[in-house]
């Protein structure tokens, strides 16, 4: 299956049905009066989260929805039939967004939410409405008004409690693999994932969360390099983040000055995703005496200036991923349980991941239309040459979930 995280789509209501122009006519009865009867309404467009779903793939190729018209109506003072409402199935975490205003229509969130996007026209008159005591046979009717026409733009982010970041190798698909039942696929080299997975941590019976792991990011990052950029919107509805650190890396770089450069592509990208809760991980202290990588430790804390909690483990030996589990279980269970109790807790959350959504939108948006104009690195682009499929945003890759 491919992995659509984008789709622009063209949403069309129906319109509303004319009304008839009808005077009854029966023998025995003369100058029966009008029987005009109104039109129908005409079908509303509705968005709906569907559980089973997890890519817009089904808005790749097909761009414009119509729903039904209502239908005229008749004598007799018959009403016309209501024209059908037109549901799209989305995946649960999609982001409707109007293009043409900027705004976020809604946020879908949870299996059978239900979002009206596109109202149908009203039903027209028929003539019978208009009669009076002074005009006993109107000829008047009215003609249904339009539905309405949305250009939208389905934003895909998955919904996950833990985001993990940071450089290709840091080892966050072999820290996924540890704690959960997720498989991502694992190699020896740079951007072996291309695509978000996720997976659930099962820390005790009934106690649980999600984490995501998104593709490494380097050096220029914020400006389109790499693969990392495109993702990093899947974190803005994350509560905590993971910044992974490869305590020794393959290249013999230094690992704090690839931690600052994580931390500088995330601030780049979006200034309040780099403020969200953020807890520094160094991985593969296996391969560090205990010393080595106490200093290394020391060394990458004080190159951040890191104030935050700091862990030190080892995801393919499994060495402190269940501490540290444990500890994620306890803050995201603190943070549902004040929420709670306090609803305006509640609403700032949401305020943040959606200012969060938006500077992603911004950024990324930016990129593309630098990139169109010749003006930024063709490292942010799909590989495809196929310029009207890299204007939707998917990416053409097996997505594993």
């Amino acid at each position: 299956m491919k992995f659509v995280d984008e789709a622009p789509i063209v949403v069309c209501a129906g319109n509303g049905g004319r009304g008839c122009l009808s005077f009854r006519r029966e023998k025995y009865i003369a100058k029966g009066g009008p029987d005009g009867g109104d039109g129908g309404d005409g079908g509303c467009v509705y968005v709906q989260a569907q559980e089973n779903l997890n890519t817009l793939v089904d808005y790749r190729f097909k761009r414009r929805f119509q729903a039904k018209n209502g239908d005229p109506g008749r004598g007799r003072d018959c009403s016309g039939h209501k024209g059908d409402d037109l549901t799209l199935l989305v995946p649960i975490g999609t982001s409707v967004v109007d293009v043409d205003s900027g705004l976020v229509v809604g946020d879908m969130t949870e299996d059978g939410q239900r979002l009206l996007v596109a109202q149908g026209g009203f039903h027209g008159l028929g003539n019978t409405r208009y009669k009076s005591s002074v005009n006993r046979a109107p000829r008047q009717t009215s003609l249904g008004s339009e539905g309405e026409i949305k250009n939208l733009k389905l934003e895909l982010k998955v919904l996950a409690d833990v985001g993990m970041l940071g450089l290709p190798n840091a080892g966050k698909s072999t820290f996924i693999q540890a704690v959960s039942a997720a498989r991502p696929k694992v190699a020896g080299y740079p951007f072996t994932t291309l695509v978000p997975s996720l997976g659930v941590v099962k820390v005790q019976e009934h106690r649980s969360f999600v984490i995501a792991d998104i593709p490494g990011l380097i050096a220029g990052a914020s400006s389109g390099a790499g693969l990392g950029i495109r993702f990093l919107k899947h974190l803005t509805r994350c509560r905590v983040l993971l910044h992974l650190v490869d305590m020794l890396p393959v290249d013999a770089s230094d690992p704090a000055e690839n931690a600052v450069a994580i931390v500088q592509e995330l601030r780049a990208f979006s200034p309040s995703l780099a403020d969200r809760e953020c807890w520094l991980v160094l991985n593969k202290s296996d391969l560090l005496r205990e010393e080595e990588a106490n200093k290394v430790r020391d060394a990458v804390v004080a190159a951040l200036d890191w104030t935050g909690p700091v862990f030190v483990v080892s995801a393919l030996a499994h060495t402190g991923t269940k501490v540290l589990c444990g500890k994620l279980q306890v803050y995201l269970e603190e943070c549902w349980a004040a929420e709670k109790e306090n609803p305006e807790l509640a609403e700032q959350e949401r305020l943040v991941q959606t200012l969060m959504q938006k500077e992603a939108r911004e950024r990324i948006d930016h990129l593309r239309e630098a990139q169109r104009g010749g003006h930024q690195p063709s490292d942010f682009d799909d590989g495809d040459d196929d310029d009207e499929e890299d204007d939707d945003g998917g990416t053409d890759v097996e997505y594993v979930r």
